[in-house]
């Protein structure tokens, strides 16, 4: 496949067109998400191409155009809501948490619920408490839905290729530091599948689970450790929902030692669910006890010292692989 450098953002875009161009039954509610093409560009230049029919802009009701795509969905159509901030999908968490995730279950697989839910997560640019949730914990939690967390422009347009065809809810989360970074996209569709990690770098002293802008943290910092002598193997889950942890419980038998990276919060958070599962089907294959590394459990400051210090940074990620190297 001819592949170019684009960024992130354009990735997922095309994606998103590709799937409208060939499934007339897509559509877009959202923000800001028609003319003006998305607080981050996310259906730019699609207004023009597909109408006010297929993107339509809404007001501020979260609840109430998640519960319209619940009930289009059940008609058989695919929507898509964009939430330009994922924070404000919690208006919506009653649809979410008791329809549009139980709705298979309770028709007995009759009904499907192909509803695509997207919004920008993490913490950066000053965007304070409001405007820097994550949140994919508590929806890891809730069965039904499958939940996506790309890191590189080549894994967003693949996985949201994936996603448009999936028949079950998916949440797309992108992490607003990621979304210009770039890299290279072949211009052809494509689809990643669910449930199905990346290993972004092979070693053999420790493994780092790293989810998000934590994945590029991770890599920065390898040479360095490589040059001190620590093989560090960084794997990126790319999804949570399904956990890709054959992956990663091959690399804890390689390595003995595991680190979770993870922005999001330590309580009863994903890396706690990958250590119990590391420690339920690997114990005999870890050397040292499974570390974390979050972000601190704490509202998001708007000062940007302040909202630099809750986050990990390069330096607290190769202290950690440090620290447990030496166990």
């Amino acid at each position: 496949m001819a592949a170019r450098e684009i960024n992130f953002t354009e990735a997922a875009r095309e994606a998103l067109a590709a799937a409208m161009t060939r499934d007339p039954t897509i559509f877009v509610l959202g923000e800001g998400i028609g003319i003006r093409g998305g607080n981050f560009n996310t259906t730019l230049g699609l207004f023009e191409r597909f109408g006010p029919r297929r993107l339509r802009d809404t007001p501020i009701c979260e609840r109430g155009f998640v519960g319209l795509c619940t009930g289009a969905a059940m008609t058989g159509t695919r929507p898509v809501v964009d939430f330009m901030f994922i924070d404000f999908i919690l208006d919506s968490v009653g649809e979410l948490t008791n329809q549009i995730a139980k709705i298979q279950y309770m028709t007995g697989g009759r009904l499907k619920m192909p509803v695509l839910l997207r919004g920008c997560v993490g913490i950066g640019g000053g965007a304070a408490t409001h405007h820097s949730g994550s949140y994919y914990p508590l929806f890891v939690n809730v069965p039904g839905f499958r939940v996506v967390v790309p890191t590189t422009p080549y894994d967003a347009k693949g996985l949201l290729s994936t996603a448009l065809r999936c028949d079950d809810p998916v949440l797309f989360l992108e992490h607003k530091s990621l979304l210009n970074v770039r890299g290279e996209v072949p211009e052809e569709d494509y689809q990643i599948p669910f449930g199905q990690a990346r290993l972004c770098r092979q070693g053999t002293g420790v493994t780092v689970v790293a989810i998000g802008p934590l994945v590029p943290k991770c890599l920065a910092v390898c040479d360095t450790l490589a040059a001190e002598g620590i093989s560090v193997e960084v794997i990126d889950p790319r999804t949570l929902a399904p956990l890709d942890m054959d992956t990663i419980l091959v690399s804890v038998r390689k390595t003995g030692k595991l680190l979770v990276a993870d922005e999001s919060f330590g309580p009863c958070g994903v890396g706690a669910e990958i250590a119990a599962q590391v420690m339920a089907q690997g114990f005999d294959d870890l050397a040292a006890p499974v570390r974390r590394l979050n972000g601190v459990h704490t509202p998001t400051p708007y000062s940007p010292p302040l909202e630099a210090a809750v986050v990990p940074s390069m330096d607290q990620v190769a202290a950690a692989v440090r620290d447990l190297a030496a166990e």
